[in-house]
């Protein structure tokens, strides 16, 4: 039951992620680590910066194999 429920949990995390890195790739926008409470730790500034790069990383994975698929194509 606790496997379940972190599993879901990261799941959900790398969806919220990859939502992130696809408001950035469409509007250019993304979240300011310049606060005074993430600059201030460079430890959760780090966290942060990693977390986001995993939605970076499935976004390119998801775009990478829907282009290859039959199933999409590309209209830009």
């Amino acid at each position: 039951m606790v496997l379940g429920r972190l599993t879901h949990y990261a799941f959900d995390a790398v969806l919220i992620s990859a939502f992130l890195a696809g408001v950035k790739r469409s509007t250019g926008l993304t979240p300011s680590l310049q606060t005074e409470k993430v600059a201030e730790s460079k430890e959760l500034k780090k966290w942060v910066e990693n977390y986001l790069g995993v939605g970076e990383w499935v976004m390119d994975q998801s775009v990478a194999i829907l282009g290859s698929s039959g199933w999409f194509k590309r209209t830009r």
